[in-house]
This record gives structure tokens, C-alpha cells and sequence, in this order.
């Protein structure tokens, strides 16, 4: 009786061989690339002349917490400084589910289309738990990842309360003294956290649904302030109507706050990311916010801020990592924690007594 050949696909078989265009000697060479670490000169001249592996490289390099990565990352970025600055920095938020991804992508095709060049820094919530991010957001904007003119950067946000990465400040000097004029920034999710976004950014764009119940329940004082446009997603379909009463109630909502320091009235809008209704309206409002703006002079100074602003933030970062990482805090913490837990002690005593203990060492 002669034995059925198995066919099923979950047959485990052999692996088949490298393609004879592709020689062993090939792919030795380019695994041993991958594994060389590029000098601080090398991966500035790829930067600088638009080699996306370079700028890649670099911004690991940056969101590197190995103490031996940052002096090479602190070089790297002092060295891109005098090459960036030329871009317009936008900031997009939103709950999720509103489609953010896909008006990203809708978004970044239509400024290619006008020859921008794009840099989307997506940022990835992180698990409190496995603290792991799933960094998905290439999977979602599939046509945009395609585009030469585009680069996008999915990052993962840590512990970061900002809604970004911890690094993100740094990866925009560095996309943009790699040639990117336009740079949108996606946030995590909506909260008064997302201040830290609206301080790298020259526009700040908040994105929403309709048909949610009472429109302006749930959206804080705060975002609303932030925000230089709403624009109200998947207007479409059956939904066209609802998104237009939405807009009616935050455009109603826009005019109880105050005027912005920038001059800049905050205007409500409508499109679809599916449809690409509207997507052409959202950047030439940015266009009159960047008009406005740089003939106030209010761009420059605000950048100006946000410069001194992350400045103090670096500060305050590098202290607390120093503190931590300090070996007699090391120790002395355990005790206050086990004292703490017993009620042996109060928190705040023991906070100050390894601050004084800091102070001292």
C-alpha cells in the first residue's frame, strides 16, 4: 500500500537555501554591517545627506539608556543642530479609536503629493505591567511607510507622563537635519499631560469623533486651550450630519476661552481620512496659523521657550537620574522603603532623609 504524501502545510520541512543573486559571502558582509557600530562622523554624514538607516541609528542611539551611548548621541545631536530648525513641528492627538493613524497617513500622502518630506514620530503607549509597547504604527499606515518622501519613527513612551517619548525633542533636531520640512508628532492618547507635546510643537491639532453623546463631554479645559484646530474625523457616510453638528458645538465651546498669546483664533473643521474630504482644508489652516504667526513673531519666540523649556526638563531628568542611580541612595533607599511599608516612618521623612543624604555624598 504505498503512503500518502503529506501535503499540509503545518509539515515541518527543510528551510529552503539563500537564492543563488544572494551568495553566502553576501550575506555574511551584511550581517557583519549590522553589527558594526558607526563612529559619531559616520552617522552625521548619513544624516545629513538623507540615508534613513543613518537617522535610524541615531535616534536608537538617543533613545538609548546605556550611559555609553550618550555621549556619541549627545555629539551627534549638538553636530545637527546648526542644520535644523527649517521645519513646522505639528502635534496630533486624540482618544483612541478616532483615527489618528489613518489621518496621518491621509495626511502625510497628500503633503508628499505637494513634495514635503515627512517625519511622523508615532508614540506607543507602554504597558504599566510588561512595560512592553507594541510599536504597531507602521502596520497601520501601510501606503505612507511606502513612500520615499516619508519616514516614520514608532517609539515607546516609557513612563513618560508627556504623552512622548522621552527622547522625541531630540529626534525631530535630528529628522530634520536630515532634510524633513514637515514633522508630526503623535501623541498617546488625551489628558493635561499632553502638555509635553504642545511644547515641542509649532501646531497642535486635536482630533475627534461624533456621535460619542454630549460633544464636550470628557474634554478638558486644558486640551481645548491647547488646541490651535479640532478637526472632527470619519465625517463620511452616515455620519456626515453628526460631524457637522460636533463641529458646531466645539466651534460654539472654542469661543468661551480666551484669545491665545499667538493671536491665533482656534477654528474648528471636518474631514474624512477614508474619503480625503477635508485633508487639503487642515493644512491650509496651518498655513495661516504659520502666516500669522511668524509676521506676529510669535513662532520664534515660542521656540525660543520651548528651548529653555526642555533645557530645564534635561535637568530635571539627569538629576533624578543621578539620585537614583547614586550607590549610597541605592542602599539607603531599601531601608526607607522597609521602614516606609511598616509604618515606621512617614514618607516624607524619608524622602528627606535621602535628600540630605544626596546633599552630602
Amino acid at each position: 500500500m504505498a503512503i500518502k504524501k503529506n501535503t499540509s502545510a503545518l509539515h515541518e520541512r527543510t528551510g529552503i537555501s539563500a537564492p543563488e543573486s544572494m551568495s553566502k559571502q553576501s550575506v555574511d558582509t551584511i550581517q557583519a554591517f549590522r553589527k558594526i557600530q558607526p563612529s559619531s562622523k559616520e552617522l552625521l554624514a548619513g544624516i545629513l545627506s538623507g540615508n534613513i538607516t543613518a537617522l535610524s541609528r541615531a535616534i536608537t542611539l538617543v533613545e538609548s539608556t546605556n550611559v555609553a551611548h550618550l555621549e556619541k548621541a549627545t555629539e551627534i545631536i549638538n553636530a545637527c543642530l546648526p542644520h535644523a530648525g527649517q521645519s513646522v513641528r505639528i502635534g496630533i492627538t486624540g482618544v483612541p479609536g478616532v483615527g489618528k493613524s489613518t489621518f496621518i497617513e491621509a495626511f502625510g500622502k497628500y503633503l508628499t503629493g505637494l513634495g514635503k518630506k515627512v517625519a511622523v514620530l508615532a508614540v506607543d503607549p507602554s504597558s504599566t505591567i510588561s512595560h512592553g509597547s507594541i510599536l504597531g504604527d507602521k502596520t497601520r499606515m501601510e501606503e505612507l511607510v511606502k513612500d520615499k518622501n516619508a519616514f516614520i519613527r514608532p517609539s515607546a513612551s516609557g513612563a513618560n507622563l508627556g504623552g512622548v517619548a522621552r527622547k522625541t525633542r531630540e529626534a525631530i533636531t535630528l529628522c530634520e537635519a536630515s532634510g524633513f520640512d514637515t514633522i508630526i508628532i503623535e501623541t498617546v492618547g488625551v489628558g493635561q499631560s499632553e502638555t509635553a507635546v504642545h511644547s515641542m510643537v509649532d501646531f497642535f491639532l486635536l482630533l475627534k469623533i461624533s456621535g460619542g453623546g454630549d460633544e464636550l463631554q470628557g474634554i478638558k479645559r486644558g486640551i481645548m486651550e491647547m488646541a490651535d484646530v479640532i478637526v472632527i474625523n470619519k465625517a463620511d457616510g452616515d455620519n456626515i450630519n453628526k460631524a457637522k453638528l460636533a463641529r458646531a458645538e466645539f466651534n460654539r465651546a472654542l469661543h468661551l476661552f480666551p484669545m491665545k498669546k499667538s493671536g491665533w483664533m482656534p477654528t474648528t473643521s471636518t474631514c474624512s481620512a477614508i474619503t480625503l474630504d477635508g485633508i487639503s482644508g487642515v493644512w491650509e489652516t496651518i498655513l495661516k496659523f504659520l502666516e500669522l504667526t511668524k509676521d506676529n513673531n510669535y513662532f520664534l519666540e515660542k521656540r525660543k521657550e520651548q528651548n529653555q523649556y526642555w533645557m530645564l526638563e534635561t535637568i530635571d531628568e539627569q538629576l533624578k537620574s543621578n539620585f537614583y542611580n547614586h550607590p549610597e541612595i541605592i542602599k539607603q533607599l531599601e531601608e526607607n522603603k522597609k521602614a516606609v511599608q511598616n509604618d515606621e516612618i512617614s514618607p516624607f521623612a524619608a524622602a528627606m532623609i535621602l535628600l540630605k543624604k544626596y546633599q552630602k555624598c
